[in-house]
């Protein structure tokens, strides 16, 4: 019950501005130190980081492909499926420090949330949830992950400015 609650204050923002959760928990340790927000027009991607003496882990990278989204503030978008054929509108990856990449399955069910989207230099934030498919990736198959960010945004570096 205290885990479905906790899961519950999380999801609706209430829960800290950065912060991971889910049943991937089992597979990795989803302790977060900080994360980042880079975007342009074209996509959305949020990092988020833990300091491990001489390393940084890469808790979860979340790229999300805005093809087709018109993101502003309160904006849902659907993580499942494909932005353009071929291509999944969602990916996510783990990238423990001096270890390889390991990414995660297609989505299969889930959305990213953004309740304040910041111009370059301002703040971002908003959630995401998402159940991975039971089959493909490296590790999180039928899992859970959700989280929320809160960082400033920096500018993606490619494309046109958003």
């Amino acid at each position: 019950m205290k885990r479905a609650l906790l899961a519950a204050l999380l999801l609706s923002g209430c829960g800290a501005e950065v912060s991971l959760g889910g049943s991937v928990g089992e597979v990795i340790d989803l302790t977060v130190s900080r994360c980042e927000v880079y975007r342009n027009a074209f996509g959305l991607q949020v990092t988020y980081y833990r300091n491990r003496d001489t390393f940084l882990d890469v808790v979860a990278r979340v790229s999300v492909a805005l093809d087709g989204v018109d993101l502003k503030a309160g904006t849902k978008v659907d993580l499942a499926g494909e932005s353009s054929p071929g291509h999944q509108r969602a990916s996510f990856a783990h990238a423990p420090g001096g270890e390889p990449v390991r990414l995660f399955p297609n989505v299969k069910r889930g959305d990213l949330y953004v309740s304040q989207l910041g111009a370059e230099g301002q703040v971002t934030k908003g959630s995401f949830s998402v159940l991975f498919s039971s089959e493909g990736g490296d590790l999180g198959q039928g899992r859970t992950l959700y989280g929320n960010f809160a960082a400033r945004t920096v500018d993606a570096g490619y494309g046109p400015e958003f």
